[in-house]
């Protein structure tokens, strides 16, 4: 069952706020997978918060999980350009992935809900078979981040026997997992009491095991 005690409270500025019925929706939902969970929130609910109806939802992003994806395609276009902007004119491709991995770290911090979803929704296979995750906007943060490991690759500044797409899966996979158990911690007490300085630490340090001997 989700547990409403992790996510933060809907209010009620949030629902009325103005904008496009697309961005409404988007608003809307986003807040409410956060609230309620994506299995228990109703495309009905929605639509009522959002100030439209069902069948508008329906033109606009085709199912819960048409839009469910939307939000991720949204948030994650964001991080990417933010990223992208913050290490353009970066020469050492090595400090390039650092300041990705600051940007993607703060604009998380900045969006609650989004990381929220990101963390406890968008690695679920649902039952309409599509993992939300790998949306165009994810996808597109993915080849961001393999474009600047093909650098370090081409620059020797990566173990030769290393693949670049596995050591950008093994990064992406140790900041997800440790934001996950700092998020449980903060709300759960769970076990993992650092902060993000103490994660990008980590982080550095994964990088350096895996960079080429000087």
């Amino acid at each position: 069952m989700y547990n409403r005690d992790l996510v933060p409270r809907m209010s009620p500025e949030q629902t009325k706020s103005p904008g496009s019925t697309h961005e409404r929706i988007l608003r809307v939902a986003k807040t409410l997978f956060a609230n309620r969970g994506y299995e228990h929130t109703s495309t009905s609910a929605i639509a009522r918060q959002a100030g439209t109806s069902e069948s508008q939802l329906m033109k606009h992003f085709g199912s819960k999980a048409g839009l469910l994806e939307a939000i991720f395609i949204d948030g994650w276009k964001g991080i990417t350009e933010h990223a992208r902007v913050a290490a353009s004119g970066v020469e050492p491709p090595a400090e390039k992935l650092q300041i990705i991995t600051r940007v993607v770290l703060e604009q998380l911090e900045r969006d609650p809900e989004l990381k929220l979803l990101y963390l406890l929704e968008g690695r679920r296979i649902r039952k309409e078979g599509q993992m939300v995750a790998l949306t165009e906007g994810f996808i597109g943060f993915v080849s961001l981040v393999d474009g600047v490991l093909k650098e370090m690759a081409e620059a020797h500044q990566l173990r030769p026997d290393l693949n670049p797409q596995a050591v950008r899966s093994g990064l992406m996979g140790m900041l997800e997992g440790m934001l996950r158990d700092r998020f449980l911690a903060d709300r759960l007490g769970f076990p993992a009491h650092f902060d993000l300085g103490q994660l990008q630490q980590m982080l550095g340090l994964a990088l350096g095991s895996f960079m080429a001997p000087k």
